[in-house]
């Protein structure tokens, strides 16, 4: 199963001709889970061809107007669209009074049911096959980081064990394979009679806007995939202090400590005509980095498959 990394925005609170504002989507199955909505993300989902119907989850980081000023217009404009679906909205204290005045003083009635929730530390939310954690980040405001988890997958299908055991080939094949067990001849079959060990499932990090502190580096820990703001070059190092964002090398650093497969870096700042300067810094002290660019994909394969990252960019209109 795919999971597919859309970068929709990229730039930090100013925007440039070729980065609009935060907003990364994770695809995966029928879902969307977008982490930040900064204005204009309706437009990079249309962009990318990501449709407004699929099941939805919207994730803040904090409630800064560049990570959050595409909320309303995405939720009107999917209204519009006849949706039915539910979309579910979590971030920090203050985000269900945001949206629910803005909705009111616009004037704003949805057909689908809007379900928000105000994050705490821990667990945010639970599907079967996937969580999400949150931890706080250190920020002008109240911030978070986010980890996404996939729970563990069966193990391999043992066909010659499954023959062995009089397992006729179809529909419980397939039952057994997804982990539950079956009952065959008035016998009860485990799955772990056909399987092997459990799999690993794929992790993905999302910084949020933040300075770098050792308690990031274990949240961050074992993910395939860590997404980290670097809005400033090692050589901004006193600004990126004073407005609590983090730097190139800082975000390497970081990824190297949680032993992160793979380092994207986004939240450039807009006074860097070209980031190769931040990729070039963050690659001293992290070998596998990328500066993220404006609907630019990255598919996370699984850690046990043996495949490499891929990595290309979406033909826009």
């Amino acid at each position: 199963m795919s999971l597919k990394v859309v970068f929709l925005g990229t730039s930090s609170a100013i925007p440039v001709p070729n980065r609009s504002f935060p907003s990364i989507a994770v695809l995966r199955k029928d879902e969307v889970i977008m982490i930040d909505c900064g204005e204009g993300t309706q437009r990079q989902m249309v962009l990318s061809k990501i449709g407004f119907g699929r099941k939805m989850k919207i994730i803040i980081t904090h409630l800064h107007g560049d990570h959050v000023g595409g909320i309303i217009g995405l939720l009107q404009t999917m209204g519009m669209l006849k949706r039915i679906r539910p979309v579910e909205i979590y971030g920090p204290r203050g985000i269900k009074g945001f949206i629910r005045s803005a909705m009111q003083y616009l004037k704003i009635k949805l057909q689908y049911q809007l379900l928000i929730e105000e994050v705490k530390e821990g667990l945010v939310l639970q599907e079967k096959e996937y969580e999400v954690y949150a931890t706080r980040a250190n920020h002008l405001i109240k911030s978070y980081s986010y980890l996404l988890k996939e729970r563990l997958r069966p193990g391999r299908f043992d066909v010659d064990k499954a023959r062995k055991l009089g397992i006729p080939k179809g529909p419980l094949w397939h039952k057994i394979q997804s982990g539950e067990r079956i009952i065959l001849n008035n016998k009860i079959i485990e799955p772990d009679m056909v399987l092997g060990p459990p799999r690993p499932g794929r992790i993905l990090g999302f910084s949020g806007d933040t300075r770098p502190n050792r308690k990031l580096s274990e949240f961050f820990k074992g993910a395939d995939l860590l997404i980290f703001e670097a809005t400033y070059s090692d050589k901004d190092f006193e600004k990126a202090v004073e407005n609590m964002h983090s730097t190139s090398v800082e975000a390497a650093k970081i990824g190297a400590k949680a032993g992160a497969k793979m380092l994207a870096l986004i939240h450039l700042s807009a006074r860097y005509d070209n980031p190769s300067i931040i990729e070039a810094e963050a690659t001293k002290h992290f070998s596998n980095v990328v500066v993220a660019n404006d609907l630019e994909v990255i598919e996370v394969p699984y850690p046990d498959s043996g495949e490499p990252f891929k990595r290309y960019q979406i033909k826009s209109f």
